[in-house]
């Protein structure tokens, strides 16, 4: 039976970047992983973090979302007192007995390999997976600090890849300075938002409390689709003079309930008889966005009713809506973590026109799918596909 083969990349993560997403995905598909743990330190002996633990941990999670290979764990967060690569390394072999290890290291941390706290019981441990980071460094120091590592009894590998240009560092300041940060996860980079992280100007007073009860409701990829449709439903807003404030909490919120079991979300809404309709009590695609209002409503303190509107209809529409719950609908469907699937590039561009040509275009996509798969489509949606056309936007431009 062959050998299971885990990675472990770990860092303070402060923040976690697309850099280091590169390198876990980079070597589980190089080195032939079959797992790759991500470890946030806890209390790190080598350095202090900027954010308290529990933060970094989530934006771990939401980045490790991305592909289901990447594993996030808490064994240094949890770890009473200083944390040790080596503690890691031994809690690790204790976990999976009969695997073999993979430390991902950059380039400029096997430099740094020979300050860890007892390397020389750390190198038998793992195989090191170095990756190429862009750096200060010259060639020679590097190959003569890996040789005099291998002599020790480390074990190296080079992973083929372009270098890593980001550096959490640089991260930090350009969130501060509010410049674009391309090397960070959109969702991330609106946990911070929302939050006001790194010098950030802080967006919403109740996103501590807010964030903190969709993390726990939500899997990770709704979670972060939740902090992206916020994000891309803010931008939506500011684009076409509408309250990004409530765009963004509508974005934030919409999918609340999304992981309720159906059972539970039926007895919501035949208790608050938010709807009788046997077609939307069957199925939880149609039914979790009724819920989710009367959710945000009781459970997160949402009282703004244009908010609960849009968080109420941003899955099939409906004829009269605010250009608020438009701009929730289209973020729903095309903000940046969604698969591509047909028409989505077009709506997008469309959007930073005119929402209402851009919203048809995205509903008329929908109805034309369900159908052909067989499925039903809500009359709701049909409904507003119906109600879009009359409307002088979108009749001027097909004049």
């Amino acid at each position: 039976m062959a050998r299971e083969r885990i990675g472990i990349l770990g860092g303070t993560f402060d923040p976690i970047h697309q850099g280091h997403i590169r390198m876990a995905l980079s070597t589980l598909d190089t080195c032939r992983l079959d797992r790759l743990y991500v470890i946030p330190a806890g209390d790190p002996a080598y350095k202090s973090s900027v954010l308290n633990k529990e933060d970094r941990w989530k934006m771990v999670v939401t980045s490790c979302s991305q592909d289901s290979r990447l594993v996030p764990s808490r064994l240094e967060l949890d770890h009473p007192g200083p944390t040790y690569t080596l503690d890691t390394l031994l809690a690790l072999k204790k976990l999976h007995p009969r695997a073999d290890l993979f430390f991902i290291l950059g380039t400029d941390g096997l430099l740094k390999l020979h300050r860890w706290y007892r390397v020389e019981e750390v190198l038998p441990l793992c195989t090191f997976l170095v990756c190429p980071r862009a750096g200060d460094y010259l060639l020679e120091a590097f190959n003569a600090e890996k040789a005099r590592l291998t002599e020790m009894g480390a074990r190296f590998s080079m992973v083929k890849m372009p270098p890593v240009t980001t550096s959490s560092t640089d991260i930090r300041e350009h969130l501060a300075e509010g410049q674009p940060t391309p090397g960070l996860y959109s969702p991330v980079r609106e946990y911070c938002a929302l939050k006001g992280l790194y010098g950030m100007p802080r967006r919403e007073d109740r996103s501590d409390e807010w964030i903190e009860k969709l993390f726990a409701a939500l899997n990770p990829r709704r979670f972060a689709h939740s902090l992206s449709v916020a994000a891309y439903s803010h931008r939506l807003a500011r684009i076409h003079g509408i309250d990004a404030r409530q765009a963004e909490q509508a974005g934030l919120l919409h999918d609340c309930a999304k992981c309720l079991p159906l059972k539970e979300m039926r007895r919501i809404a035949v208790e608050h008889a938010l709807t009788d309709d046997p077609a939307i009590l069957s199925s939880n695609a149609l039914m979790h966005s009724l819920v989710g209002a009367w959710v945000a409503r009781n459970e997160y303190g949402m009282a703004d009713p244009e908010v609960l509107e849009a968080i109420a209809y941003h899955n099939t529409g409906h004829a009269g809506m605010s250009r608020l719950a438009m701009c929730v609908c289209l973020a729903d469907s095309i903000e940046p973590t969604r698969e591509s699937y047909p028409l989505l590039e077009q709506v997008r561009l469309l959007s930073e026109l005119s929402l209402e040509r851009a919203l048809l275009m995205s509903l008329e996509g929908t109805a034309a799918y369900v159908r052909s798969r067989g499925k039903y489509l809500h009359p709701r949606t049909q409904e507003t596909i119906a109600w879009l056309k009359t409307l002088p936007e979108v009749r001027s431009h097909k004049k």
